[in-house]
């Protein structure tokens, strides 16, 4: 997938380059309608093994830890074996029971991307977190 041509990709590097996202309030912010949107939110961390795989169909996932910097699982779609539950397409989310991800840590401020065919599994750390959640429509 082309990242590049997907012009509501384009337009969340432009809103998070001209906006003090650590300034919204709690909550979904819509910039493009359900097209592109972020979700700001304060989150529970949790450990390696409490953390769960999950993969979207209709978006692409921009996540910014915005308090401290939060660890990711991350592991290819196609390699993901075992679901746990159906895919829920009104929250368009399917989770999986696998545990050999590979994990990225991403610092505070910094932006990670997750496009469909990769699951990741989000907040691994340690208390609370305020964090920005894009939601991307795949176009």
């Amino acid at each position: 997938m082309a990242l590049e041509s997907n012009k509501y990709y384009q337009a969340a590097l432009e809103y998070i380059k001209t906006t003090d996202l650590a300034a919204l309030e709690n909550g979904k912010h819509l910039i493009d309608g359900e097209n592109l949107f972020v979700n700001i939110v304060d989150s529970a961390m949790k450990t390696p093994e409490q953390a769960r795989l999950e993969v979207h169909d209709k978006y692409i996932d921009i996540q910014i830890p915005l308090s401290k910097g939060e660890s990711f699982g991350v592991k290819p779609r196609s390699e993901c074996r075992e679901a746990d539950g159906e895919f829920n397409s009104e929250k368009d989310i399917l989770f999986f029971k696998d545990k050999d991800w590979e994990t990225v840590t991403v610092a505070q401020g910094e932006m990670i991307t997750f496009e469909p065919e990769q699951a990741h599994a989000p907040l691994i750390g340690e208390g609370t977190i305020h964090k920005a959640i894009f939601k991307v429509k795949v176009a």
